[in-house]
């Protein structure tokens, strides 16, 4: 029996990017929803935990002054600021919208009180759904994220004297974490993803695997368009649990986005819920204190079963597959899992197992090495 935070107040879930936006903050009061309806914060194991906002000290160990300055003055409507130096665009990925500095101030401290609660003890596993906003940068915005909570998280244990695995299994690579770490050998950075030759933001190859001190420390396993769960699993596998118990990390950290969701209106992995909690019962199982976050997920109820399977994972819990009444009213009937795969053309499973034997079999020969595996 695992002891498992969730952080959630519904003004995690209030704001809107811009009315056609395909990030939909309400997402996370569907999965709040689903759980409460589930009984799950009933649980003695349980603890539901209100987020706060991040303060400009925190958000300052990885984010530039100027950045944070201007995302309070663009999210104000102060003027004065040319939104597009700092990655922001009326109809791009990352359009201003009201009170912006403090939805993304708020989602961050989310993170960073679970990772307190991991860090003192307290909890086995803490979820912030609203977290996980892995693509930005230092001095911009980038993929919908504003403040990049994962990093900051990274940094919050660091701080602490304690060494990271963060693992994302997001469908888009976690370029903004990679990015802030990628030369410190006290970080081990593993994104599955799928390929950047299809998706944004383009970058995750395995050769991408670090400098300096770091180098080896970062490592991405690219997957082909149409991947689904036999060959994600069986990829995932072979290089998370070996590397992540190769490094011995004193903490866990996981992006957990299902946009690699099979009908994810932005990628184009197949992934079902079988699949997916497989890879979450996977990072739990290697046994470490966890913070686990959110991330990208556009069919919203995708998102909600997803993660609510997930949070059952950290309390060790299956919850019923029967939907509960009025979840399944307002979302439509179904289940909890999957019961049903895509059917992925025999053509596209060829190219599918060429290129996972191709990139399993360069990290093996790049990278295990350097962690004392062959």
């Amino acid at each position: 029996m695992r002891r498992a935070a969730f952080i959630y107040e519904d003004a995690l879930s209030r704001h809107e990017l811009r009315s056609d936006h395909p990030m939909r903050p309400v997402r996370l009061r569907y999965t709040y929803q689903l759980l409460q309806e589930y009984g799950a914060f009933d649980h003695p194991e349980a603890v539901l935990l209100d987020p706060r906002s991040a303060t400009e000290e925190e958000l300052a160990w990885l984010h530039t002054p100027e950045y944070v300055a201007a995302v309070k003055a663009l999210g104000s409507g102060s003027g004065g600021v040319d939104g597009a130096r700092f990655g922001f665009s009326g109809l791009g990925d990352n359009p201003v919208y009201p009170n912006m500095f403090e939805a993304a101030a708020l989602s961050t401290g989310g993170s960073l009180v679970a990772a307190e609660m991991v860090a003192s003890g307290e909890v086995d596993a803490a979820f912030n759904i609203s977290g996980g906003l892995h693509h930005a940068a230092a001095d911009h915005a980038s993929g919908f994220c504003v403040f990049n909570d994962p990093a900051l998280a990274v940094h919050y244990f660091l701080n602490r004297g304690m060494r990271v695995a963060y693992v994302d299994i997001d469908a888009h690579h976690g370029d903004g974490v990679q990015q802030a770490f990628y030369s410190d050998d006290r970080v081990l950075t593993i994104s599955v993803h799928e390929s950047g030759q299809y998706l944004f933001p383009g970058t995750g190859a395995v050769a991408e695997l670090g400098e300096g001190a770091g180098r080896g420390y970062s490592v991405n396993l690219p997957l082909y368009p149409y991947t689904g769960d036999d060959d994600y699993i069986e990829a995932f596998s072979q290089v998370v649990p070996p590397l992540v118990r190769a490094f011995a990390p004193d903490v866990l950290v996981t992006q957990l986005g299902i946009d690699s969701y099979h009908s994810d209106p932005l990628t184009h992995l197949q992934m079902t819920t079988e699949g997916y909690i497989e890879a979450v019962r996977q990072l739990a199982g290697l046994g470490l204190p966890w913070l686990a976050l959110g991330g990208g997920g556009y069919d919203v109820n995708a998102v909600a079963r997803a993660w609510t399977l997930a949070y059952g994972v950290m309390l060790d819990i299956d919850w019923p597959d029967q939907l509960p009444p009025a979840f399944a009213q307002e979302h439509g009937a179904g289940r909890l899992r999957d019961e049903l795969k895509p059917e992925i053309p025999s053509h596209v499973k060829v190219d599918v197992r060429r290129h996972l034997e191709e990139t399993v079999g360069a990290i093996r020969q790049e990278i295990f090495p350097l962690h004392g595996l062959r």
